[in-house]
């Protein structure tokens, strides 16, 4: 039921969130190094998870990484695949990931688990170690917060996570936290990005 109500409210938006959020030049410049700085050394098989309209998976595979994204809303699969030929997409959802357990050497989750409830990420975060192998890296960006609450995103509800509580339960579904971020920008609700290993 989640999956289908973010669909929904994604859906109807989706040309005119691909106009404002689509292009990896209108992303924060610290984020473009983040993320490119993850992805080196990777060697194998990268999902991004809830691509969207696909600008960072587009920006790994410029980048020589193997990897494809998956997303719940097909505009958005429809628009990826339109501007981004080259690059594999699947209409999917990261709650059942279709792929060998341990099969793959790394996972973006940029803004993607932001609708998911506190009380289903552990279960998300558990089928995303399955996928991974050892080694394997995760790399989240999230909204930080006091504690682990809804707001009222542009699209549909989304939820603040405290670092040390992201932090703990990526502990406890087996990763290895390698390193946090965490950044207020005049404007912006307050950011974080935590890079894992799969142990």
């Amino acid at each position: 039921m989640a999956d289908e109500l973010v669909r929904a409210a994604y859906s109807t938006r989706a040309a005119e969130y691909t106009s404002l959020l689509g292009s990896v030049e209108d992303m924060h410049e610290l984020d473009r190094e983040r993320i490119e700085r993850w992805a080196q050394g990777i060697d194998g098989q990268v999902i991004d998870i809830g691509c969207g309209p696909g600008h960072w998976t587009n920006f790994l595979h410029q980048r020589g990484v193997k990897v494809h994204g998956i997303d719940l809303v097909p505009e958005f699969i429809d628009s990826a695949r339109e501007r981004f030929p080259g690059v594999p997409f699947q209409v999917a959802s990261f709650r059942d990931l279709d792929v060998p357990a341990g099969s793959l050497h790394g996972v973006l989750a940029w803004y993607s688990l932001i609708h998911v409830r506190p009380n289903e990420m552990p279960a998300v975060l558990s089928k995303i170690a399955g996928a991974l192998a050892p080694g394997g890296r995760l790399l989240i960006g999230f909204f930080q917060g006091g504690s682990a609450e809804p707001f009222e995103h542009a699209i549909t509800t989304a939820h603040y996570w405290p670092v040390e509580q992201m932090r703990q339960m990526l502990s406890e579904t087996g990763f290895n936290v390698l390193n946090v971020e965490a950044r207020q920008d005049s404007g912006k609700r307050p950011h974080a990005a935590i890079v894992a290993t799969m142990q």
